[in-house]
């Protein structure tokens, strides 16, 4: 056990000293450039259409379809609800929040949105224009049944 212990912290040892004598060696999404000074890339564009995007699971929370630059939320006010609470629906034509968003922890309806639930962005974001960083070979549930179904 000892020796299986020795030999596993001279590996890591090892590995470190080497990824440290060149950084530039390593895979980061910087592509290699730890220590040098990057020109930081252009703010990409949030899609801005206001249509509602296909969720990929079905308790995804959904994405924002539009720019929510500048909105205010925070303790005294929720941009948010301005458009999407229960009285503002009628004349914004926004959809309205989720009733899950009016109840507490123990599963009891309030009047008004949870403190748990109230700052918006911790869960939904505005979607942006952007290639991936990394490759995803997410396949939504919808087009692994579709398969099955044709064979």
């Amino acid at each position: 056990m000892l020796k299986k212990i020795t030999l596993l912290l001279a590996m890591v040892f090892v590995m470190t000293n080497s990824a440290l004598a060149d950084p530039d060696k390593l895979a980061t999404l910087r592509k290699g450039a730890l220590n040098k000074e990057v020109k930081a890339p252009p703010i990409p564009r949030v899609y801005n259409d206001d249509k509602r995007q296909v969720r990929s699971y079905p308790e995804q929370p959904p994405t924002i379809p539009h720019q929510i630059r500048n909105y205010q939320i925070d303790l005294n006010t929720n941009r948010c609800m301005f458009c999407h609470s229960r009285k503002a629906i009628e004349e914004s034509q926004a959809p309205a929040i989720s009733i899950t968003h009016y109840m507490d922890r123990e599963g009891q309806f309030l009047a008004t949105v949870s403190p748990r639930r109230y700052f918006c962005t911790q869960c939904h974001i505005s979607q942006n224009k952007v290639k991936d960083l990394v490759p995803n070979s997410f396949v939504d549930i919808d087009a692994i049944l579709q398969q099955k179904s044709k064979k």
